[in-house]
């Protein structure tokens, strides 16, 4: 290991850029921009309490987790055409490009669009049309997991399920997100076992407000590949040492973890703490445009407060890699990009 490559990483989103990486935690939803909101309002005819952006982005201050989605829904309502969801999936598809996330793992919420009267037909439509354009113009690699969201009853995840049959194919997994404490993942179990039967992965968010048990409910009865946050693992010893051992993927979201105060500052987040244990963790951006930032932003975030090397960095961007749905084959030659760009540091 060369000395650059050991010394503190920059806290400059720029830098990041270069270093091929994975976004395996993102909300497409949470990725609607305020300019777009409000442009996607007029259009609609959806009235917003907001006269221009920087009223949406004075709106950004979060208590806890349900403040934020008290929003997220509220700009959600703005999302109405298979036009709509293009233009949204691509404005992140193009973030993509610039910040040089060779691979996203985008997240929906079915439920929340079609709750509100939103054809599923009419969301996923949009985003699979923008994910093909962008892979033919510019080679960009993506999936789509579907969300379920935890406050509603598990029939009305069933529903989803079965709405998003004609699509299989097109749909990597199935998630569970939406308002964690009081919403343990056991009751899911029978969801995700028929997402299984479709051949889709299965992710959950767990352990960012919740407690660890809700980790091992999400690992044990939901049998998932992968822990969104899962920041409060390190709570449960004997969780974190199942953790490492299997090498389970947890997609951090730092920017997140502070704004929805899951943490108290970026100083206090445990991400390299995890890391330097061993554990598989990872860098995401969750709802960016809500939390302060895309995946280089977090990255510079990560910098700017924690003991974050070069070669940590890379390490991070490897993990994304390693954690996705990506097959081995694919994931070789990006790896071995991952391993120019450290060398490149020297």
């Amino acid at each position: 290991m060369t000395e650059a490559s050991n010394s503190q990483a920059p806290a400059d989103p720029e830098f990041y850029r270069s270093l091929p990486k994975a976004e395996l935690h993102l909300h497409i939803e949470g990725s609607l921009t305020a300019e777009r909101m409000l442009a996607l309002a007029e259009r609609n005819g959806v009235t917003l309490p907001y006269a221009a952006v920087e009223d949406v982005e004075a709106a950004y201050q979060f208590d806890d987790l349900q403040s934020f989605l008290d929003l997220y829904y509220q700009g959600m309502s703005v999302l109405q055409t298979e036009s709509d969801f293009y233009c949204l999936t691509m404005d992140y598809l193009e973030v993509c490009r610039r910040e040089g996330i060779v691979h996203c793992e985008i997240g929906f919420d079915p439920q929340g669009h079609t709750e509100r009267g939103i054809p599923f037909a009419t969301v996923v439509s949009g985003i699979t049309r923008a994910q093909d354009d962008a892979h033919a113009q510019w080679g960009q690699s993506s999936a789509l997991i579907m969300n379920i969201l935890r406050h509603l009853p598990v029939t009305d995840a069933f529903d989803a399920v079965e709405q998003a049959r004609p699509y299989a194919a097109r749909i990597s997994a199935i998630g569970l997100d939406s308002s964690e404490v009081g919403f343990p993942p056991e009751p899911f179990a029978p969801v995700f076992s028929a997402a299984r039967e479709l051949g889709w992965h299965c992710v959950a968010h767990a352990g960012e407000e919740g407690p660890p048990a809700y980790v091992w409910g999400a690992i044990v009865d939901l049998a998932v590949d992968r822990i969104d946050h899962g920041i409060r693992s390190d709570e449960d010893d004997a969780l974190m040492d199942l953790l490492i051992k299997r090498q389970m993927p947890l997609t951090v979201c730092p920017l997140s973890n502070v704004r929805l105060r899951a943490v108290p500052t970026m100083a206090k987040h445990n991400l390299m703490k995890m890391l330097q244990a061993g554990a598989n963790v990872c860098v995401n951006s969750d709802d960016p445009t809500y939390f302060g930032g895309f995946l280089c932003d977090n990255f510079a975030a990560v910098a700017r407060d924690l003991p974050m090397t070069i070669n940590d960095a890379a390490q991070l961007a490897r993990n994304s890699i390693r954690s996705s749905f990506l097959t081995d084959s694919q994931q070789q030659p990006i790896l071995s990009n991952i391993d120019r760009w450290l060398e490149a540091q020297r």
